[in-house]
């Protein structure tokens, strides 16, 4: 076949098979906005996986076609790409490139190097065990920004060592998806770990005021052997999909300690972003409440007059500011971050993240979410196992499409409703949910932790469908048995 003619099957596909979803397809008759919705989420979801198109022009879809539709004003579409993670995201990156400039990054990897080991498999397991930990106690989004430079100076510093470039990308790919996945599991373990589980524990206790039978343990008794469960089971999938036997780092046991000891003594720039970037990290860990059953610990966003006003973006964009005024010594009248250094971020990938709130609200606003959730009331008399398996089934296909938060604010007003008619206890509907929200690993713009390991083009998309495929399969498997033996 042609090339030129090859390269363009996939451009067609987009808004072909849209297009005869609108003439062909009424999924909710007198309701166009559902069946128009279904069909932009369809055409995005070909451009991206063929990459037919630059990612982030795939991404600029729902700002032409959801007003053109009559779906959404277009200035509040234009809004969902300035939600207030976007600034995390920037604050975010601007810390990376800090700690990047100076170095630091280096200087972690390799202390890391020195801890887990030389081999490909303990290397990803010594990244996945620190993403998960760290994303137990604040968001996946934070944990992964946190540790986002330390990989890549992981991945760099090793990749001199491995000689094949095949298995020098591979390498590279496991890291990244092994730290975006385990961000994302870790938040599943505690009611704080993520923002889908803080919203449950509050709607659940709005809705349901008189039950006593939901605290921080009675959630971790589930979240924690869950997650770990699902983080080993991540780590073997990763290691054999990207690892064969042939791949070997050539270094001796004790090559990394002896490279850190060579380092020498920190610089002042590199303790100036260091201090900076652990006050960010314990500003994180403690800005929300935190409930614990037996006591409550009350976060310092309440120091402000409206503290829900303060969110983790606050805390990125302070700490990127503070880089931008403190002197660097090295070099001087320049400040430890420069505009220019700044210049480097990823501004599509911003767009790209901003497509997602985009079409979480598309998903919102056309009725296309309703319509996916109400296909559950089939599930009437049907074994509580199988209906938390659908359950789960139809929030991780929402959940790739749109962020955690907006999957489980679109979910839970169903399963309270649905609790009604199933006649079950509303925490065997609520609590599948709110984990499967957390599911979403095949498509860059599912989570926040996709998007920003997918921004270093690392990553082949087929690669992140195939195997988050497999994941969300095993996660629904996961959440389903654990929930239906602790809830049922």
């Amino acid at each position: 076949m042609n090339p030129t003619l090859k390269k363009y099957i996939p451009i067609v596909a987009g808004p072909l098979v849209a297009a005869l979803m609108w003439l062909f397809v009424d999924l909710q008759p007198g309701e166009p906005k559902v069946t128009f919705m279904a069909g932009i989420a369809v055409w995005m979801a070909i451009w991206w996986f063929t990459e037919a198109v630059g990612l982030a022009v795939t991404a600029l879809l729902p700002v032409l076609l959801m007003p053109i539709l009559g779906i959404a004003d277009a200035k509040l579409v234009a809004n969902q790409y300035t939600d207030s993670i976007i600034f995390l995201f920037i604050g975010g990156f601007m810390i990376a490139f800090a700690i990047e400039k100076w170095d630091l990054h280096k200087r972690i990897a390799v202390k890391i190097l020195s801890v887990v080991g030389t081999k490909p498999s303990s290397i990803l397991l010594g990244v996945m065990l620190s993403a998960y930990l760290i994303s137990n106690w604040i968001s996946n989004t934070a944990t992964t920004m946190m540790l986002f430079s330390a990989v890549l100076a992981l991945i760099l510093e090793t990749e001199k060592y491995i000689e094949s470039d095949k298995h020098k990308k591979q390498f590279a790919a496991a890291l990244l998806l092994g730290l975006a996945y385990s961000a994302t599991i870790g938040g599943m373990a505690t009611p704080v770990g993520t923002p889908p589980n803080m919203y449950f524990f509050k709607a659940y206790k709005e809705s349901f005021p008189d039950n006593n039978d939901l605290n921080f343990l009675k959630w971790a008794m589930i979240g924690f052997p869950l997650s770990f469960l699902f983080l080993v089971s991540t780590f073997f999938i990763l290691s054999k999909y990207y690892f064969d036997k042939t791949m070997k780092i050539n270094l001796t046991k004790d090559f990394f300690k002896e490279n850190y000891k060579s380092l020498g003594k920190s610089s002042y720039e590199e303790k100036c972003v260091f201090g900076i970037f652990v006050a960010c990290v314990l500003l994180w860990f403690t800005r929300a409440d935190v409930d614990f059953g037996s006591f409550k610990y009350q976060g310092w966003n309440h120091l402000f007059k409206e503290s829900k006003f303060v969110d983790d973006s606050i805390v990125a964009v302070a700490a990127a500011l503070f880089l931008f005024l403190i002197p660097s010594k090295k070099i001087k009248h320049e400040a430890l971050l420069t505009w220019d250094d700044a210049k480097k971020i990823r501004y599509d990938i911003i767009l790209m993240f901003g497509s997602g709130f985009a079409l979480a609200y598309g998903f919102e606003v056309s009725g296309l979410s309703n319509w996916l959730a109400n296909s559950l009331k089939i599930l009437q008399g049907v074994n509580p196992f199988f209906v938390i398996v659908g359950i789960c089934t139809v929030v991780c296909i929402i959940s790739e499409f749109a962020s955690n938060i907006a999957s489980i604010q679109l979910a839970i007003p169903v399963m309270i409703a649905l609790q009604k008619n199933l006649d079950l206890p509303p925490l065997v509907l609520m609590i599948p949910a709110t984990f499967a929200a957390s599911l979403g690993f095949m498509l860059p713009v599912a989570t926040a932790a996709n998007t920003i390991v997918f921004g270093t083009k690392q990553i082949n998309i087929k690669d992140m469908f195939r195997v988050g495929l497999v994941l969300d399969f095993i996660g629904i498997v996961l959440i389903s048995l654990f929930c239906y033996l602790f809830l049922g």
